[in-house]
């Protein structure tokens, strides 16, 4: 249960918006592959799109498990995350790919004067160049993977969102392009919307499915709680 303390949190109506990162405001999921193909061979291992399929919308530890069973590799766990996080860090800090709709979305939820929350299954390190990119002033309250004990698909991430906003989940939307993370959201009781990248999404009770975020405003987003 959280308790309902002012502000936004009182009476009815949307409370805040939550965004994933990966795959939902940022084109990134090109750049994971990239990064990912590179250790692999470093591990002596092939990788594809199928391979990078099982790792959407999880977490880096699940991500680098699958990477040494797959290979058989005998390397610290520890050191392909490095070599993970690193050649991300690389990428996005020389430039970060833009989902369309992305910033015409955050300016419009902003303008409006309703909370936004980034929860994303990356590390801190990656997060900030990304929020160089899409603008600080858009947020009022991020969440790295690595400031999590239970990344998505457990609710954790959206439930200490929620929790520190001070809003109730059932009077906030959630935007994920990913299962895991939509799992991870409606576990917390959050509405939400998908905008399905590498997997095929369906539709479902409290869920919205759009092709893309130029399809989604606040009004639909405010018309989901109410």
């Amino acid at each position: 249960m959280h308790e309902e303390t002012g502000g936004a949190a009182a009476g009815v109506g949307l409370a805040a918006v939550l965004f994933d990162m990966d795959g939902l405001l940022i084109d990134s999921e090109r750049l994971w592959l990239e990064v990912e193909t590179g250790v692999m061979d470093w591990l002596g291992g092939s990788w594809g799109p199928e391979q990078q399929e099982q790792m959407v919308g999880g977490s880096l530890d699940v991500a680098v498990r699958l990477m040494l069973e797959h290979t058989g590799a005998d390397a610290a766990p520890e050191e392909v995350a490095r070599r993970m996080v690193d050649g991300m860090v690389e990428r996005l800090s020389a430039s970060v790919p833009m989902m369309p709709g992305a910033k015409e979305l955050l300016a419009e939820v902003q303008a409006a004067g309703v909370p936004a929350a980034l929860v994303s299954s990356s590390y801190r390190r990656l997060l900030e160049p990304v929020l160089d990119a899409l603008g600080r002033e858009h947020f009022v309250l991020t969440v790295a993977g690595d400031e999590v004990a239970r990344p998505k698909p457990d609710p954790e991430p959206y439930l200490k969102a929620t929790a520190a906003l001070g809003v109730p989940p059932g009077r906030c939307v959630v935007l994920e392009d990913s299962p895991n993370g939509l799992a991870a959201a409606e576990a917390a009781g959050c509405r939400t919307v998908a905008v399905p990248g590498l997997l095929p999404i369906r539709e479902a009770p409290g869920r919205v499915v759009v092709a893309s975020l130029c399809e989604i405003d606040l009004a639909g987003l405010s018309a989901m709680v109410g």
